[in-house]
């Protein structure tokens, strides 16, 4: 084989595997793309998940359920108004 020959065979190669290379990098970029949308797709039910999650906390804070279970657990009440002390610095 002459040089000529072998740059032709060289160059061939060359360009073989710089399309497998790019056919590789194509399939990589959209494995990793898919990956993503599944992942972005975690994160807003997540964030949707949280929402709920703080409204019900929200809910079980507020001042009406916390003297109610206070009352009905607890057995507290109410103190006459006579048996208020107000304690100032």
């Amino acid at each position: 084989m002459n040089g000529r020959t072998m740059l032709v065979l060289l160059l061939a190669a060359a360009v073989l595997g710089s399309a497998l290379g790019v056919v590789y990098t194509k399939h990589q970029t959209r494995k990793l793309f898919v990956e993503l949308q599944t992942l972005q797709k975690i994160r807003d039910e997540m964030n949707v998940e949280w929402g709920q999650l703080q409204l019900e906390e929200s809910t079980w804070g507020t001042n009406a359920r916390v003297e109610g279970m206070a009352r009905e657990k607890l057995g507290m009440i109410m103190p006459p108004v006579d048996a208020v002390v107000i304690v100032r610095p």
